[in-house]
């Protein structure tokens, strides 16, 4: 009795072992196996009838080159008859699983038409429909952010939207019914229907260089270009700007004046002007926005660093969304804007095949960052 436990060990363990071992046997060797194990029991059957009629009656009922010819026939009808059955009832449906799975995942209709039944063919389509599975449930969970995105975007595109618009309605109306005969309202309710009409402008531009960028329909006029000299022009007409908040605009200490890029000039433009009015916007009074321009061997890093109120870190992640806002009323104070302009950003960037980042902490400040393409002299 005290050997018990220990059969019972080896047994457990032989069928796990046998699990193993047959978890890895392929389709044919799967009919093989089947076509050895017919061809034996006949044998034993054979072997026994031989014993029961030698004892029955004193003598062979067969002659043992025929019982050698009879195990090897059976044992070549039963290969035949489990690999026929095999492939036709049971192989030939998991076939047509693979096949379905393999014309899903490639453009190829043709690609898995033939499948050897030498392979593991049971664990290929078990590591298919597992494959075909979580590539359907990432492709679910993309579509169900990009509704979620949706949604939002709609709902910020309304947002922006209806504000202006709402506004124009105002002055409008209050011209219309009497205001025009004042002189007092008429003008100033024009001028600022026409500001709201010309920020109604800048949202569907902004919208439109962005739509044509993801449309691929966004062409640049590429051109060796002194990113120096870009900065300071765009510097020298916000000076304006920033003297309103006594913002000082300067270049970084081992800023490189002499470095050539690749670029459109009007986009390049563009994107200095809306992260140097960012960093105004965003900046205090009597702070500093700052240009860095550096030479990367095969790229230009140029860098607008401020000293401003700086951005959460939960926010950044997010910071070139479309009309994605890190605090609403705050922009307004601001002057309000089209909610675009780091989108618009990071879609000229990218025009250029180049990558935009930001880091900040907020009491301290931001800066952002961008590569160019790199000219030689």
């Amino acid at each position: 009795m005290q050997h018990i436990p220990h059969l019972l060990q080896n047994l457990i363990a032989a069928m796990i072992q046998y699990d193993s071992i047959m978890k890895n046997v392929t389709p044919r060797q799967l009919a093989r196996l089947a076509a050895l194990f017919y061809a034996l029991s006949m044998s034993i059957l054979m072997m026994i009838i031989q014993l029961i009629y030698q004892f029955l009656y004193q003598e062979w009922a067969f002659s043992w080159s025929l019982i050698f010819l009879l195990i090897l026939c059976n044992a070549l009808i039963g290969y035949a008859v489990y690999l026929f059955t095999l492939e036709n009832f049971i192989y030939r449906r998991i076939k047509l699983i693979y096949k379905n799975i393999h014309r899903l995942k490639s453009p190829d209709p043709d690609q898995a038409e033939t499948v050897d039944l030498d392979k593991n063919i049971l664990e290929e389509v078990d590591a298919e429909v597992q494959s075909w599975a979580k590539e359907k449930k990432q492709e679910i969970d993309r579509l169900e952010e990009m509704e979620v995105y949706r949604r939002e975007f709609l709902g910020n595109v309304s947002h922006e939207l209806k504000t202006p618009i709402y506004n124009i309605q105002g002055y409008l109306d209050t011209l219309i019914h009497g205001g025009i005969e004042d002189e007092q309202i008429c003008l100033p309710y024009l001028n600022k229907a026409a500001t709201n009409a010309d920020r109604l402008n800048t949202i569907v531009q902004d919208l439109e260089v962005i739509t044509r960028h993801e449309a691929g329909e966004l062409q640049l006029n590429l051109e060796v270009l002194n990113i120096y000299d870009i900065a300071q022009e765009v510097m020298s007409s916000m000076e304006f700007i920033a003297a309103k908040t006594s913002t000082t605009l300067l270049f970084k200490d081992g800023s490189d004046r002499n470095l050539l890029v690749k670029g459109d000039l009007d986009r390049l433009r563009q994107v200095l002007t809306n992260l140097i009015t960012n960093s105004l916007k965003y900046g205090k009074e009597n702070g500093r926005t700052w240009v860095g321009i550096y030479d990367m061997d095969t790229r230009v890093l140029i860098e607008i660093t401020d000293n401003g109120i700086g951005i959460g870190e939960k926010h950044l992640p997010r910071l070139f969304e479309r009309f994605y806002r890190v605090d609403t009323s705050r922009t307004r104070k601001n002057g309000g804007g089209s909610g675009l302009g780091l989108a618009i950003v990071k879609h000229l960037i990218e025009a250029h095949q180049q990558s935009i980042h930001v880091r900040s902490k907020e009491g301290v400040g931001t800066t952002f960052g961008f590569t160019l393409e790199k000219v030689s002299a």
